[in-house]
């Protein structure tokens, strides 16, 4: 009686071992699958990343990464052109980054956004036009800001929107973000899909708690494809609602354009080097507070080439930009024997200067600001830029170099 008491024992010990194996390995599998929740409320210190996929007959026509730093309520977005050029492993050749896409199993192409950003991507979420349309329309129209007004003709119909706040529906949304004008679009495309891309996270924002009403949410989640189940989803787009929308500036990927086997593709700057750079500043700049214009606009840049390299203002202008600065004047300096580079700061933004200056690892930085008390300064006083960077001798063409 003892043994068989025993027995039943050990036999009920090993089975409570195997549930609680059973439990939490499926528990594990659950959240590092993408179907879990995102995290505890009181787990904020992380950084999400999450890719838009907006598909146009089985191709991403857009690809935005977004890293959200819920701690700051700040957010950053990365547009990635389909036609990067990398050496791409699932077919071990150069080509397009979208060559690998498959819509319905993408993980061969985010690897490859992955390695190209040197991030890991927790979630995406894919968007065909129908189901673009349909989910415009359920968010009653995304608004977006149109600089100029558009005239043009796309395969025989007219495309017409005027400049100004503009609402689109589904159908015109469609429209603005697929036409394709060569002779006389006066924005590209990728910066009108930029536009809307903020204005549709905008309108998420606007729209979430409406959403979240079951059979909206049920219509929702099944118009998108995502690697995450309706409580993750409604986590992620929580924590997206709460970012200051107003701030994101969308940055793009910036290169030379090469022709292989008859495709143009473009090569990121120093063979991606440069873009990790800006990931991994971005990244940094998330998780501080004083990171960000006070102001809230893009800061402005003037560049002044102080060397004789001929063409240097212009190729630098090229590398300001992708890190998001706008940039308004390009020239040369009054003397072109700069010996070293050095910013001139007009806003009195330490801060700001700072991570500007950063990026070409410049240390000589000075401040010339204008007091509204000096009426004979003020009243000769043009506008200039934020800052103006004057290249000298010892700038490489992405850093300076130390003495």
């Amino acid at each position: 009686m003892k043994n068989k008491n025993a027995d039943f024992s050990i036999l009920l010990l090993v089975g409570i071992v195997l549930i609680v194996v059973m439990l939490t390995g499926g528990a594990a599998y659950y959240s590092l699958s993408g179907h879990g929740t995102l995290f505890s409320s009181a787990d904020n210190d992380l950084i999400i990343s999450a890719v838009f996929i907006f598909e146009d007959q089985g191709k991403p026509l857009s690809t935005f990464l977004t890293l959200c730093y819920p701690a700051t309520k700040r957010a950053a977005v990365f547009d990635v052109p389909g036609n990067v050029g990398r050496i791409l492993k699932k077919i071990d050749r150069v080509d397009r980054i979208d060559t690998v896409y498959n819509g319905q199993r993408p993980d061969a192409f985010i690897n490859e956004i992955e390695n190209l950003l040197s991030v890991d991507i927790d979630y995406f979420v894919i968007l065909d036009f129908p189901s673009l349309e349909k989910i415009v329309d359920l968010l009653d129209g995304v608004e977006i800001s149109i600089p100029q007004a558009i005239e043009a003709y796309d395969g025989g119909n007219s495309v017409l929107f005027p400049s100004g706040r503009t609402a689109l529906d589904g159908d015109k949304t469609q429209q603005y973000m697929s036409y394709e004008d060569n002779d006389g679009d006066i924005e590209p495309p990728r910066q009108r899909r930029e536009r809307f891309f903020v204005g549709f996270l905008k309108r998420l924002s606007e729209k979430n708690l409406h959403l979240k009403n079951p059979e909206l949410a049920e219509a929702f989640g099944a118009l998108m494809r995502s690697n995450m189940n309706q409580r993750t989803r409604e986590d992620l787009f929580d924590e997206l609602a709460k970012i200051d929308t107003d701030r994101i500036s969308v940055q793009s990927i910036g290169g030379n354009y090469r022709e292989v086997s008859g495709k143009q593709l473009l090569f990121p700057f120093y063979d991606a080097s440069l873009v990790k750079d800006i990931v991994r500043q971005t990244l940094a700049a998330l998780t501080r507070e004083g990171a960000f214009s006070s102001s809230g606009r893009v800061s402005t840049v003037e560049i002044l080439n102080g060397t004789n390299v001929s063409g240097l203002a212009g190729r630098t202008a090229e590398l300001i930009r992708v890190f998001g600065y706008d940039v308004i004047k390009i020239g040369n300096a009054t003397d072109n024997g700069y010996d070293k580079t050095e910013i001139i700061d007009h806003s009195n933004q330490n801060e700001e200067v700072k991570i500007f200056a950063d990026i070409i690892r410049c240390e000589n930085i000075k401040t010339d600001v204008k007091t509204i008390g000096d009426e004979n300064e003020m009243q000769t006083y043009e506008y200039k830029a934020d800052f103006t960077l004057i290249i000298g001798k010892d700038f490489n063409g992405r850093f300076t170099k130390k003495s």
